[in-house]
């Protein structure tokens, strides 16, 4: 996929928006040195461009009781086109699944996890991931920690 072109302005505003997504268009104008008119026609085209993907509340889920970081590493029995489309299928309907990567390496795929606790972890691995489709070994490690929490790498809007 062609990156759409994005000058050094797009990339103060998109820098802007990435830690303050709710600003008004007069408050992000100040922050890049644009007019509010030109924030906006610079905002809509990023959105669609596609280099905006949409908007969203930064959620605990601490708050809710969801504080532990499961990450599972998954082998499947064989690498078969209808395997791989069966198990992310499948995949797509495990609700405590926040991510699923298709990987290199030894692994076939990675999983971010978000539980409650072990004993939600056990419920689980119980009836969601030993369910899926094609699965050969599934390995899982705990988060102890954030150490770094990025939206995007810290490079990604430099100019």
């Amino acid at each position: 996929m062609q990156q759409p072109p994005v000058d050094r302005a797009d990339r103060r505003l998109l820098a802007e928006l990435s830690q303050r997504g709710r600003a008004a268009n007069v408050e992000l104008a100040q922050a890049v040195h644009l007019s509010a008119s030109a924030v906006a026609r610079r905002q809509r085209a990023l959105e669609e461009a596609g280099v905006i993907r949409g908007y969203r509340a930064d959620i605990d889920p601490a708050a809710f009781g969801f504080d532990t970081t499961v990450v599972v590493q998954v082998m499947l029995k064989g690498q078969s086109e209808a395997e791989l489309s069966e198990f992310e299928a499948a995949v797509q309907q495990c609700d405590s699944v926040l991510r699923c990567f298709l990987m290199s390496g030894s692994d076939d795929y990675l999983l971010l996890l978000l539980v409650r606790d072990l004993i939600d972890f056990e419920r689980v691995h119980k009836l969601q991931l030993s369910r899926l489709p094609h699965v050969a070994r599934i390995q899982s490690g705990f988060a102890l920690r954030d150490v770094v929490r990025r939206a995007y790498p810290a490079d990604l809007l430099r100019e």
